[in-house]
């Protein structure tokens, strides 16, 4: 028999038993009738009246029947206030226990699977304080006592932490029904068992766990500022440390507020973003593209041409394309905006004192209510033998070292098969070079489906670049004049001759001369914080690349907000950083964006979904651009047009994609992007033909039969 037929059955049993006890309800006067009654016959067998009545109360509470009240009079009537309370308690819990676990098995699965990832932050929140929860909800008697039991089913809350909590969260009320039992002589009517300063006191008993978690919070806090003299006065309100898109935000949100705000950054202002990674590398890929749209003129009805590149010409570029956006990120701007900028290099002395060193020897100490960390991050260099000995480049010092060529590198291995490693590799492969692209997991952008990886990987080849996944760099060398790198593959070696090489292998947090080590602060691979973006320390927050789970500027700036946010009106109100929709790119051409789950994350999860692809092989725009190369990829929940992921494979494709992270923000489906109007001809109609392929597909036939009946009935036929 299948779930949902046994919890039907189950329904249908519970209301036929409600309405048979609705139609002769109990009554004091019923009950002491029945009670003269049982205590003959405890009289005689008084262990089989007790599992009697426990064994039916158990039943009565896991079936969730509207007799437990009285049921538990009878008990204080009968057995007194010490046996009365033992029986009922453990009844009463074994029986919402029962009721707990049929919940979960019959619904939990299919509720997580018709609302997905709507229930992580509450999954979250029950894992993290579901004892506190249910203690409160048991001793505060707003939600029914049923509905606890069967919605805290639905949760991950452990079996074994449900009955303790309940146990100890019933007790108090059981308490007092048993003894209104024990005077089941002088009671008048159930509702003057309750009183206005019972449930008062239950509410209070409710709120007391919460209490004593802050109370503990208070304590652990002093602990960890126990061995730190706190001034008695602020000299600011923020120290931000470090000048990339986090700390830029955190000091705008500052300097906005009217906060008292310093910002510290020891070498760019704008950071890694705009002096070494997506402004200067998105303008070498648009030079790039422009070289491979020159070779394939012909796609346009002209004549094809073979670009002469400048090589240098093309850096002389760059770095004026991010000195034109400079302005935007300068000390003038945001001193401009009320905000201190100090250059310098950021120490942290203890949870209020920062101490920033100058070039010339000199230092100054400042005491702020709060700091943040936003150090960014940095190439990481592998430890492979001989790599020094090549003069390797990264994607940060690639382009000091370029800009004072004439040529393209003739020969250039890019290490790494990642975002960064694949718009590399693309990029100076339609600028002359021969690339060899080395991975070492079995395909390129291994984080996308494998359909993308192998759409990545086509493209890359087909640029001339020559992708090696699956191959291990193990050591690099220089052997006369020639440098070169060998790799293993399944036991093989090989040797890559080349000029130059970059290392594209990933980057990592910048950890290490702020701190943090000598204040305890945990950091690993990234500073360890809270939901709040708080570390070890309350008062000291961390955000951008230094504190993960993701390396984007957007979501640098994103969590900059609510570090800022936090630690200047934390003490009226904390915000958890919202991660639920962060949406990315690969800016290869095509570019490769996403947003939400992808296919492979999803099997790994366990969600159910749906998937609705469109081609852009049939999109009017992509074809009069001859940009037809591409798809839509949607997930849904399944039956329901609610959006898990989208992957978007095409021209524009990160810029296409925004309709859908607002889509998924806000909480619309498939349905509202399909009866929206997109302009023609657009590339963005995609999203339109995506989600008219998704309803096409969940036509119900029945009712497409009926209408075909209708209109030939209308035609008289």
């Amino acid at each position: 028999m299948k779930k949902p037929t046994i919890f039907f059955a189950l329904v249908c049993l519970v209301a036929v038993l409600v309405w048979h006890i609705g139609r002769t309800a109990p009554d004091l006067a019923l009950l002491r009738t029945y009670l003269e009654a049982f205590a003959e016959q405890k009289a005689q067998s008084p262990f089989l009246v007790a599992t009697l009545f426990f064994l039916t109360y158990v039943a009565v509470t896991a079936l969730s029947l509207p007799i437990a009240v009285w049921l538990t009079l009878a008990i204080g009537a009968l057995f007194g206030f010490g046996w009365g309370l033992v029986l009922v308690s453990f009844a009463s819990s074994i029986g919402a226990t029962l009721a707990f676990l049929v919940s979960r098995y019959l619904l939990s699965d299919w509720v997580h699977e018709r609302f997905g990832s709507r229930l992580t932050a509450i999954d979250e929140g029950v894992r993290r304080d579901g004892a506190f929860y249910l203690f409160t909800l048991r001793l505060i008697p707003v939600v029914p006592f049923f509905a606890i039991n069967l919605l805290m089913g639905l949760t991950p809350i452990r079996a074994t932490t449900f009955y303790a909590v309940s146990q100890m969260g019933m007790l108090a009320g059981t308490a007092v029904y048993v003894n209104a039992g024990t005077q089941i002589g002088r009671l008048e009517s159930i509702s003057g068992i309750v009183s206005p300063q019972i449930l008062l006191s239950f509410a209070l008993l409710g709120v007391f766990p919460w209490l004593a978690r802050f109370a503990l919070g208070l304590v652990k806090r002093r602990r960890v500022y126990a061995r730190w003299k706190k001034p008695a006065r602020y000299d600011r309100n923020l120290v931000v440390i470090g000048g990339g898109a986090a700390g830029l935000v955190s000091a705008y949100v500052a300097a906005a507020t009217k906060a008292r705000v310093t910002l510290v950054e020891t070498h760019r202002m704008g950071g890694d973003c705009l002096n070494f990674g997506c402004v200067p590398s998105k303008a070498l890929i648009r030079s790039a593209k422009l070289a491979h749209q020159m070779r394939t003129a012909g796609d346009y009805g002209l004549e094809p041409a073979a670009p002469v590149i400048g090589f240098r010409k093309v850096f002389e570029r760059i770095r004026q394309v991010i000195a034109a956006i400079e302005p935007h990120d300068s000390v003038e701007r945001y001193e401009g905006l009320g905000v201190e900028v100090l250059q310098g290099r950021a120490r942290i002395v203890d949870p209020w004192t920062v101490e920033v060193h100058f070039d010339d020897g000199s230092a100054r100490r400042l005491t702020t209510r709060s700091i943040i960390v936003a150090t960014g991050a940095a190439p990481f260099i592998p430890p492979l033998p001989g790599l020094d000995d090549v003069s390797h480049l990264t994607s940060d010092t690639l382009w000091d070292a370029f800009a004072e060529r004439d040529e393209a590198p003739r020969r250039l291995v890019v290490l790494g098969g990642g975002p960064i490693g694949c718009e590399l590799a693309q990029s100076f492969a339609r600028l002359g070079s021969a690339v060899t692209q080395v991975e070492m997991l079995p395909r390129v952008l291994s984080r996308e489906d494998s359909e993308v990886s192998e759409f990545a990987r086509r493209t890359l080849e087909a640029d001339g670049v020559r992708v090696l996944t699956g191959h291990r760099a193990i050591a690099c060398g220089v052997t006369g004049s020639e440098k070169w790198i060998d790799l293993d593959s399944d036991g093989v070696t090989s040797r890559v001759v080349f000029d130059d090489i970059i290392v594209a292998v990933g980057r990592a947090a910048r950890l290490h001369g702020f701190g943090l080590e000598e204040l305890g602060i945990p950091a690993r691979r990234v500073i360890e914080t809270n939901e709040y973006l708080e570390t070890l320390y309350p008062n000291i927050y961390a955000a951008g690349d230094v504190a993960g789970p993701y390396q984007f500027t957007h979501t640098a700036a994103h969590q900059a907000w609510f570090a800022s946010v936090n630690a200047l009106f934390g003490f009226v109100r904390r915000f958890r950083v919202d991660y639920r929709v962060i949406p990315w790119a690969t800016f290869m051409d095509p570019e490769v964006a996403r947003v939400g789950l992808n296919e492979q994350e999803a099997r790994e999860r366990g969600i159910a979904y749906e998937v609705t692809r469109y081609d852009l092989a049939d999109l009017d725009r992509a074809i009069t651009d001859a940009s037809a190369a591409g798809f839509v990829k949607v997930l849904t929940e399944r039956g329901r047009d609610r959006i898990l992921g989208v992957t978007i494979v095409g021209e524009h494709a990160a810029d296409v994609l925004s309709e859908f992270v607002l889509a998924m923000k806000h909480g619309l489906g498939l349905n509202k992007i399909l009866a929206t109007i997109h302009t023609y001809p657009t590339l963005a109609e995609a999203n339109k033909f995506v989600a008219g392929e998704w309803r096409k597909a969940h036509v119900n036939p029945v009712v497409i039969a009926w209408l075909e009946r209708l209109h030939a009935w209308r035609r008289g036929r």
